[in-house]
């Protein structure tokens, strides 16, 4: 701050007066004319302008002056003994008038007391009133003499002020009046005062000398006067003087704290700054408001009498007593004036502080916000290689253009901020200036390049429009030719009509093809690069070989349409082969008739190897094509890993917040009065395996996956090394029939409303727990995309086996879901090996062993069965459906029977029915004929279920050779004629294999017989292998294989 606004108190002291100046701009006259009235502690208090130091300096020096005044409060004991008194009334000339009663202990009063009452009430009245003098009353009435030779010397000694007359009233004895009188004659000389001393003898005289309305009534007067209430009126009216000069001084020191401040370089410092300084302001107010308060309420007091009488008087001593309060009022109300506008000042600079802090610090967070969206549009720079490729790019270039929207909002607004503050004087204008400046430059040039990228975009779209328009009116032109009949253009009238075609084809030239390729390069030159200035003159290269075409098909058309056909012979027309096409065209029939010529069949070779040679150019010319396409799914693919990755992300996060927001809660001591009971130690089942599934995704698959974002079409890999991983989801899947119910039976628990709150979720925690669920079901959607576009790249058999890998979890899932609801089953499910198929069937039962009737009933009325496929048996169960919401409404599957799957057999077509086959048991003892919904369903099972037997089968026959490998170790070699027991058991197997792989057999599939072992007590055990019509049993013991 330049100027800098002091508070002076500046303290004058001179006996019996004081003078207050509001403003050192006061004019002499008017300091002459202001010697009014004052009390004792004057205080001046101004509110000046200082801009030299001098003057501040010196004011500093007279408010530290060391001044001592007496004030009424110091000496209240001693006035209160009233043994004189300062009563208001005025003699002639205007003199105060100081009246001493009697007071019978006048001569023991202590001479310090004597002087320091004596002092306080001659420094009471004006410089004015005390210049003329004092007029005593001295009442000595019921006194002695020697009393009042005693009195009259001690004032005579004591009085500190000029007195204009002495007025005793002497004793009323005779013998002390007398006494008087003749010693006042004859000890005049003693009473050391230049004033006359008058002896009064009655009221009566005294009235003469003063008016009776100036005299109290002890002195006959009608003054009104209580000695009380003066006292209280000169301690209010001296508390409050007081009371304003401490104010003042407040005001000064704080006055003196706001100019020294510095202005903080930071928001919150300023913030913290003017917060604190608005709260000493605002106590500043409230001590004026108090002292204002107490200025009024004492002002009141004095004007008291008068307000209840309106024919009341006021005494000189009260007048001067209210102008005194008038005075300081009107100085506290200046000094307030005066503070408000200092305050104003004040906290305009510090809000203007403030308001250039936060502009600076907005405008860094602006300029580099603006920054990133300005480095992010410098990677605008292609101008793309294709219309698709270009569409694409201005999509991307929409999108980011409404993501930058915000920043470049926020900058403008910022700008209009810095003119707002320019407008209203801010006193940095040097600071806002330049940066407004800068951000309309910044606001300017980031639209500015946009709309330059905009139209540089724009016009690449419209030059890729133009060739890809040129390339097809190209092709269009070639595949016209080469499908232009060669017979029929032999006679006029077809080479007429070819030749109409041709010229109604070049007609569409002019909205199609490219005219000049100099107006190309003047008109796209900004965006032509070596890229895509080779492709357009490729372009124009194939146009014009397409014309050259074009009018040499012309030249040849017009030759045959002029020439003259003469009658020939027919022949017959060699085969030829129509050329294939886009177009529709009605080709070169083979073995047709027509008319030709020698001329005729060598015009249609010439056209054949001409149809040949536009076929060939259009596979080089359509080579570009194929490599725009291969751009744009190399897009694609970007844009699948990339949503792939972040939803992946966006995955991990949201189980992360689970765990730590519900999981983990459920453990913490401070929220465990909010659980209900049911709940404790109920974690693992409402929660399951989320935490292993968070930590494989978030510690190893999230990082995989994003190793592979440069090469999208490889990541199918990372799928096939991790697909023993996803394993975890069927365990998931497993538990949420219990998780669902449990989650159901205390949803509207306080517990889970509490963390609902505190994560700020909308949705409750159960769409949370289905998360996992959903996000094993998305990874096949993606795969799918990703095999979509990534056909002819080197991963694609990695994506379509990641893709079958998935599905085939996705399917194991679905299986375990239905599985763990199998009710009736006496065994343990997992010892039947791996669940590979279920689903819901028809089924026929044609058995051997039972009644007639049952069995003839049995073949009409099918029975609803749940099949379950297992490695080791086939289940059938009873679907039954059950009440509920949810998982609780999923269907439960009653156990019924099983078969062994070593004694099972298949027949894979059944007459009559394309959905039918048959499993049967124990060589068709137990026949069960299947109806799926679908060939397909159908097909999927027989062909599974040919998988479980054909590993038995080999399995089968391993353990047979084995066993024959360890009998020719152990056994002596058999005679030639003997048969080898292995050559017999792999001829058998093979036949075996013969069989079942022959669709037309009846019983193309049969039981893999079970191991057989020997009774007890005989000494060979054998293992035999059965099927229709041939058996074979390896004997332990000997070498003979009976067949």
């Amino acid at each position: 701050m330049s100027v800098y606004w002091h508070w002076r108190v500046i303290l004058c002291k001179e006996t019996g007066s004081c003078n207050c100046f509001v403003t050192e701009s006061q004019s002499n006259e008017e300091k002459e004319e202001d010697i009014e009235p004052q009390i004792v502690v004057s205080d001046i208090i101004q509110l000046v302008q200082e801009n030299q130091q001098v003057v501040a300096k010196q004011a500093e020096e007279i408010m530290h002056q060391d001044i001592v005044s007496l004030c009424a409060a110091d000496i209240e004991d001693q006035l209160k003994k009233q043994f004189v008194y300062l009563s208001g009334g005025r003699g002639e000339g205007g003199c105060p008038v100081i009246t001493f009663p009697d007071y019978p202990a006048f001569s023991e009063i202590p001479e310090k007391e004597f002087q320091n009452v004596m002092t306080y009430l001659t420094s009471i009245p004006s410089l004015r009133d005390a210049g003329i003098g004092f007029i005593l009353v001295i009442d000595r009435r019921q006194d002695k003499w020697t009393s009042v030779k005693a009195s009259i010397l001690r004032i005579a000694a004591s009085f500190p002020g000029n007195l204009q007359l002495v007025l005793v009233l002497r004793p009323t004895g005779f013998f002390h009046r007398t006494l008087s009188d003749i010693a006042f004659k004859f000890n005049r000389d003693e009473f050391k005062m230049k004033v006359p001393i008058i002896m009064l003898g009655s009221i009566t005289e005294l009235h003469g000398y003063i008016d009776k309305t100036q005299l109290t009534e002890d002195l006959g007067g009608t003054l009104d006067y209580c000695h009380n209430r003066w006292l209280s009126h000169r301690t209010a009216i001296e508390s409050f003087a007081l009371m304003v000069k401490q104010t003042a001084q407040m005001l000064q020191s704080f006055g003196t704290e706001l100019a020294e401040t510095e202005l903080p370089n930071d928001v919150q410092s300023t913030r913290s700054l003017l917060a604190a300084h608005s709260e000493k302001k605002d106590n500043m107010k409230e001590d004026l408001r108090l002292a204002l308060k107490q200025g009024h309420d004492i002002l009141d007091s004095i004007r008291k009498p008068v307000t209840e009488n309106a024919n009341y008087k006021l005494n000189q001593d009260q007048l001067d007593n209210q102008t005194t309060v008038e005075r300081l009022l009107a100085q506290l109300d200046e000094t307030e004036v005066a503070f408000d506008e200092f305050w104003a000042k004040h906290h305009q600079k510090l809000t203007q502080c403030m308001q250039l802090r936060n502009f600076e610090q907005t405008f860094k967070e602006a300029k580099a916000a603006l920054n990133i969206v300005s480095e992010r549009l410098s990677a605008f720079t292609d101008v793309g290689n294709s219309r698709s490729h270009v569409e694409h790019i201005l999509k991307d270039l929409d999108n980011f253009e409404e993501k930058s929207r915000e920043p470049l909002e926020k900058a403008r607004a910022l700008a209009f901020e810095g003119d707002q503050l320019i407008q209203n004087n801010h006193y940095a204008l040097d600071s806002i200036l330049p940066k407004r400046n800068e951000l309309h430059h910044l606001c300017d040039a980031f639209t500015t390049e946009t709309e330059k990228r905009r139209d540089l975009l724009t016009k690449s779209l419209e030059l890729h429009s133009q060739l890809e328009k040129s390339m097809r009116w190209c092709d269009e032109g070639i595949y016209l030719l080469a499908s232009q009949p060669v017979d029929k253009c032999q006679s006029q009238d077809g080479a007429e009509s070819a030749l109409q075609e041709i010229e109604k084809f070049l007609d569409t030239g002019a909205d199609n093809k490219i005219e000049e390729l100099n107006k190309v390069y003047k008109l796209y030159g900004p965006i032509l690069n070596q890229d895509l200035m080779e492709h357009v003159q490729k372009v124009f290269q194939k146009q014009e070989s397409m014309e050259e075409m074009f009018q040499k098909r012309q030249v040849s058309l017009k030759k045959l349409a002029a020439r003259q056909t003469r009658p020939v012979q027919p022949v017959a027309p060699r085969p030829e082969v129509s050329v294939k096409s886009p177009c529709t065209s009605p080709g070169l029939r083979r073995g047709s008739n027509y008319v030709s010529c020698l001329e005729g069949s060598t015009a249609w070779r010439l056209n054949y190897r001409r149809v040949k040679n536009e076929m060939s150019e259009i596979r080089q010319s359509r080579g570009g094509s194929v490599m725009d396409d291969e751009e744009n799914l190399a897009v694609l693919r970007s844009h699948v890993i990339n949503e792939l990755i972040e939803t992946e992300r966006a995955y991990v996060e949201e189980l992360l917040c689970v765990l730590e927001g519900y999981a983990a809660e459920m453990d913490n001591p401070l929220m465990m009065h909010l659980i209900s009971p049911g709940l404790l130690n109920k974690k693992d089942i409402l929660f399951g395996n989320m935490e292993e599934i968070y930590h494989f995704h978030n510690r190893i698959f999230l990082r995989e996956l994003e190793n592979y974002i440069e090469y999208p079409e490889l990541v199918g890999r990372c799928f096939l090394e991790r697909m023993e991983d996803f394993q975890i989801y069927e365990k998931y899947c497993q538990n949420k029939p219990r998780s669902e119910s449990l989650w159901r039976q205390f949803s509207d628990s306080v517990f889970f409303q509490e963390c609902q709150r505190k994560l700020d979720h909308k949705l409750s925690l159960d769409s949370y727990l289905l998360k996992p669920v959903q996000r094993i079901t998305k990874y096949q959607l993606l795969l799918k995309e990703m095999l979509k576009y990534s056909k002819n790249c080197e991963g694609a058999e990695d994506l379509q086996e990641a893709l079958t890998s998935i599905l085939g979890i996705l399917k194991a899932v679905n299986d375990s879901m239905h599985q763990i609801a199998i009710t009736g089953y006496d065994g343990n499910l997992n010892e039947l090996g791996k669940l590979l198929m279920q689903g819901s069937f028809n089924v026929w039962t044609d058995h051997k062993k039972g009644h007639s009737k049952v069995k003839d009933l049995a073949r009409f009325k099918p029975m609803q069965r749940h099949l379950f496929l297992h490695e080791k048996a086939v289940l059938f169960c009873k679907k039954r459906e059950e009440n509920g919401e949810g998982y609780e409404k999923a269907p439960s599957y009653s156990y019924k029977h099983s078969l062994n799957m070593t004694a099972v057999g298949i027949t894979e077509n059944v007459k009559g029915d394309s959905k039918k086959f048959e499993i049967w048991y124990n060589a068709r003892e137990e026949v069960y004929i299947i109806q799926a919904p679908t060939p397909e369903i159908k097909a999927t099972w027989v062909n599974e279920i040919r998988k479980v037997l054909t590993s038995q089968l080999q399995a089968c026959r391993e353990a047979i050779q084995h066993k024959t490998l360890e009998q020719t170790h152990s056994l002596p070699i058999p005679a030639s004629t003997c048969t080898s027991p292995s050559r017999n058991q792999g001829r058998n197997i093979k036949k075996l294999e013969e069989r079942k792989t022959d669709p037309t057999s009846p019983e193309s599939y049969v039981t893999s017989g079970a191991p057989k072992y020997p009774e007890k007590g005989k000494g060979e055990s054998q293992l035999q292998f059965s099927y229709p019509g041939a058996s074979c049993t390896l004997l332990r013991g000997n070498g003979a294989c009976p067949v």
